[in-house]
């Protein structure tokens, strides 16, 4: 169960890569217009936030990354941040957020508890 509690973790961890990427680079382009439904001049007017965005989706892969490499506490809380700060971009956002981030959060921690 360690390996796959780990394996989900990276998971977890590229999938906010990769939300980094979206909205810190990719955010204007059709690429990321596309994944979030934006109007070209509305993804303009918002770069420098989404950018925002990015940088704290990056600091949860990195405390992820980092409790892939030893520290089952810092594996723990960054899930648990990801997973609020998904229910809360649900609640807030769109509901698609609860799929994306929340629900692979929640599947990684169950397993991070379980192999504990």
């Amino acid at each position: 169960m360690h390996v796959v509690a780990q394996v989900l973790v990276g998971l977890v961890a590229l999938i906010h890569v990769y939300i980094l990427v979206l909205e810190m680079f990719l955010w204007t382009t059709p690429r990321g217009r596309a994944a979030f439904g934006l109007e070209p001049e509305f993804a303009e007017q918002t770069k420098a936030l989404a950018a925002n965005q990015g940088l704290y989706n990056g600091f949860l892969a990195a405390g992820l990354i980092w409790g892939l490499i030893g520290s089952w506490p810092a594996q723990v809380f960054f899930l648990v941040c990801v997973v609020v700060a998904g229910v809360y971009g649900a609640a807030t956002a769109s509901r698609r957020i609860l799929y994306v981030q929340a629900l692979p959060a929640v599947l990684a921690l169950i397993a991070v508890l379980v192999s504990g």
